[in-house]
């Protein structure tokens, strides 16, 4: 028994100490970025990983106000509230139609689905830009949500494709049973059953929205309509960059995202882990 246990506390010392160093390897960088914040470019050049004697927390007001993010964080917002919604309802209707439909073929369009989100739109940006000032959409919200939706629809309809799979089709046997139409069994069986999913999914793509550059920079050209990830081009002047100001705006960025990801990392874990290894 003492063999036993002395092997068991190794193994999970062991453990641990993976464990803290992975947890260091994640959590330095943005250490690293807090630390930084609170410097003049300056002292981030003489040592970007020391702790200020003297930190400079009005980098934090100077870089909100001159990044404009009351503006931009709302722009965002819009913007990621809007992509979200539309992206869940094609997904869930595209995912419960290729689990639970029968089409024939459906797993040859799962994969078709899931190859499609290794196409960068690099390739078609450039026609899609003048598809888009053709139609009026520039400098639109609405053409953005449209672009964001379109490039996040396969990946979202192959995720909670692969969670509905999972689930036990006995609910849905008895559902059909009962009398209950296609749509019935669709919104009263399968979508509360596969809520985890969809926050997953929810999840994955606002934050994916949220940090989205090139498009943004590509459609948006209206200082009032910008979302927040171009606020770091505001610390950018002809051959230099405040990388104090840089960083501060950086977190500020990345702070409405932390938290989020912080309340809701048990349900994003459980949803990612349980549908997303299903074919």
């Amino acid at each position: 028994m003492m063999r036993l246990r002395s092997g068991r506390t190794e193994t999970t010392a062991f453990n641990h100490v993976i464990l803290f160093l992975l947890a260091l390897f994640a959590l330095g960088p943005v250490l690293v970025l807090f630390l930084n914040s609170v410097k003049t470019s300056e002292q981030i050049a003489q040592n970007p990983f020391s702790i200020p004697a003297e930190p400079r927390w009005d980098n934090y007001t100077v870089a909100y106000e001159r990044g404009n993010y009351a503006n931009t964080v709302k722009n965002s917002a819009i913007l990621t509230g809007g992509t979200v919604i539309g992206v869940l309802i094609v997904g869930g209707m595209g995912g419960y139609a290729l689990a639970h439909l029968e089409i024939r073929g459906a797993n040859i369009i799962a994969f078709y689905f899931l190859v499609g989100t290794a196409i960068p739109i690099q390739l078609y940006v450039v026609p899609l830009f003048f598809l888009w000032k053709n139609f009026g959409l520039l400098n639109t919200h609405l053409g953005l949500i449209i672009i964001y939706c379109a490039t996040s629809s396969p990946f979202a309809t192959y995720l909670i494709r692969s969670y509905m799979v999972a689930l036990p089709k006995e609910f849905i046997e008895a559902a059909k049973i009962d009398g209950a139409s296609k749509f019935q069994v669709m919104t009263q069986v399968i979508l509360p059953l596969s809520w985890p999913g969809f926050l997953t999914t929810g999840l994955i793509v606002g934050l994916g929205v949220w940090n989205e550059f090139l498009i943004a920079v590509t459609f948006m050209h209206h200082p009032d309509l910008k979302p927040v990830a171009t606020s770091l081009r505001a610390f950018q002047e002809r051959f230099t960059r405040d990388w104090g100001l840089t960083n501060a705006a950086s977190v500020i960025m990345l702070l409405p995202v932390l938290i989020l990801f912080l309340l809701m990392q048990r349900r994003f874990i459980e949803g990612l882990t349980q549908g997303g290894m299903k074919m």
